[in-house]
């Protein structure tokens, strides 16, 4: 049976058909960059204290109402409780001065028994304004955010089962449209509960879109053009869009103004269902010879070269699969579990310090956008990776990086603040990367019939850490660092698994699962000659400490 890439190579890499495919779906990410972490912005809770009704209350106790706690060294008007506002009333009417005849710290406080009054000097509101999420309700603002990851979660896990029994194609047109309605459907929520449905939901389109063209653009492209895309391409657009995210923020000040600006945009790629086309490689896995020579024969036409009589022989690779089997034999259940503690530790890395990035300016427009504006290089990076580096060496350099700086942000003293914000945005930098890197190596290992499906079950075991993420600064109550330790340890040791997987540098993309087997043979008597020679150098140098 001849490659698929042998077959299509009269087309060339770059041709008009190739050019047209690239930078559409590429534009088909931006959605994603900036609907990913809305909740940034949507789920921040300005600053707020307890709302006083207009009573009868002289100056002095009109300021002094709310009382002033400290924060972590700094004096901030109480969000949860203010004095008892009837005994206030009293003190006022008798012309009592707050402070000189009144301790106030002998009143009797009260909670927000009248609601919040919210500061509108960064946001007009946000779901928190919206629906009085803080005090006790505040643990619903990071589960907001892990509600949304969960919908992400499953997205990722069915997802891709779908596009590999049904196509690449009607997958990614119809998740694109599940987040696009969705996220316009918030808009009208009269409740933080329906607002939670509708997230999940919402969420559940929001990778599997990204997944679907991330496939469709690796099987359609070839060479050094499909390394371009799946490392500059989707990423990069998937950064601008994240980049674009802060500016809308910044102008549309109010929840839902800034929901209808990420909605509306899906609207522009309808038109794209009829230049996308369906996946050869995937059509040929189904043993759909015909429409797979049409489209490749259209694309002859784009790129106007000469197709021969017969593109495609003796394909007949039609397989029945489904997700068992990333763990039917032993060298793939070793390689998905893998790439799944790979996936989990990049996803809980990424996702926890792109979502604290609140901390790193008192700006959070500014804030968001140096986080999004440290994915360009990174991307830019795992581009020259894919080119010129294996795949194996450079997750694992990656992984240590990222797990070193963080590891490294506990020696840091306060009074160099700039260093760990330094060394925080090289962890950002590395998780970045290591995402990028790793959804490219992954589709590279699994063949055409599982690479969906395997890639969704891998981005579903990370969406695990992403959910987690919105909570794992709450160690930060234990120790300080400890959020840093755990992503850190967690990188280390993701590393040093990477090792037992397979090299796919230089290799063309396996067709079938047999060939998959074979290439994990070869691995595993590398892994066995590697071992030999350890052990024996070990003897040796034992023999030598014995003389």
């Amino acid at each position: 049976m001849q490659d698929y890439e042998d077959s299509v190579a009269f087309l060339g890499q770059w041709g008009r058909f190739q050019q047209v495919v690239f930078f559409l779906l590429c534009s088909s990410i931006l959605p994603n960059g900036f609907g990913g972490f809305s909740v940034v912005f949507l789920t921040d809770a300005p600053r707020h204290h307890c709302l006083v009704p207009e009573v009868n209350l002289t100056q002095d106790w009109s300021n002094a109402v709310i009382p002033i706690e400290v924060v972590n060294g700094n004096q901030q008007l109480s969000r949860c409780s203010r004095f008892r506002l009837d005994v206030v009333r009293n003190l006022s009417a008798q012309g009592l001065v707050p402070g000189r005849d009144v301790n106030l710290t002998d009143l009797e406080q009260e909670g927000c028994v009248d609601g919040w009054s919210y500061s509108r000097d960064v946001y007009q509101s946000t779901i928190v304004s919206e629906f009085d999420l803080v005090c006790r309700e505040q643990w619903k603002q990071p589960f907001t955010s892990t509600v949304f990851l969960l919908g992400v979660l499953v997205g990722s896990f069915f997802s891709g089962q779908l596009s590999d029994r049904f196509g690449r194609k009607p997958v990614f047109f119809g998740t694109m449209a599940l987040q696009t309605i969705f996220s316009f459907f918030q808009l009208f929520s009269t409740s933080w509960i329906v607002f939670a449905i509708l997230a999940f939901i919402n969420g559940i389109g929001q990778i599997s879109n990204y997944v679907a063209a991330f496939v469709l653009g690796n099987e359609i492209l070839t060479g050094d053009v499909r390394v371009l895309f799946s490392s500059l391409g989707v990423c990069l657009g998937f950064s601008i869009g994240y980049m674009m995210l802060p500016l809308f923020a910044y102008f549309l000040r109010g929840w839902k103004s800034l929901l209808l600006a990420i909605s509306l945009p899906g609207l522009l790629y309808i038109p794209l269902w009829w230049f996308i086309p369906e996946s050869p490689r995937w059509l040929l896995s189904q043993g759909r010879v015909e429409e797979a020579e049409s489209i490749v024969r259209k694309a002859a036409k784009w790129n106007k070269v000469q197709a021969p009589l017969v593109i495609f022989e003796d394909y007949d690779i039609h397989e029945q699969h489904n997700v068992f089997n990333l763990v039917k034999t032993k060298n793939i259940r070793n390689t998905t579990a893998i790439l799944c503690l790979v996936w989990f530790t990049l996803s809980l890395g990424y996702y926890g310090l792109s979502l604290n990035t609140s901390q790193l300016h008192a700006n959070p427009y500014i804030s968001c956008f140096l986080s999004a504006a440290v994915e360009v290089p990174a991307n830019i990076s795992v581009w020259l990776a894919l080119r010129y580096f294996p795949r194996r060496l450079s997750v694992i350099s990656i992984l240590l990086v990222g797990g070193l700086s963080l590891y490294f942000l506990q020696l840091v003293p306060e009074s160099l603040s700039e260093l760990a914000v330094a060394l925080e945005m090289v962890g950002k930098f590395a998780m970045t990367a290591g995402t990028s890197l790793n959804f490219a190596y992954t589709a590279e290992l699994y063949p055409t019939v599982l690479r969906n499906t395997a890639t969704g079950t891998c981005s579903a075991f990370s969406r695990v850490g992403s959910s987690l993420a919105p909570f794992l600064s709450q160690l930060s109550a234990y120790f300080k660092f400890l959020p840093y330790i755990v992503m850190g340890t967690l990188a280390v040791v993701s590393a040093f698994a990477v090792l037992f997987l397979p090299e796919s540098l230089g290799r063309p993309l396996p067709q079938t699962i047999q060939q998959m087997h074979e290439r994990e043979r070869k691995e595993i008597k590398r892994i066995k000659n590697l071992n030999t020679i350890f052990w024996s150098k070990s003897n040796c140098a034992c023999s030598l400490c014995i003389l």
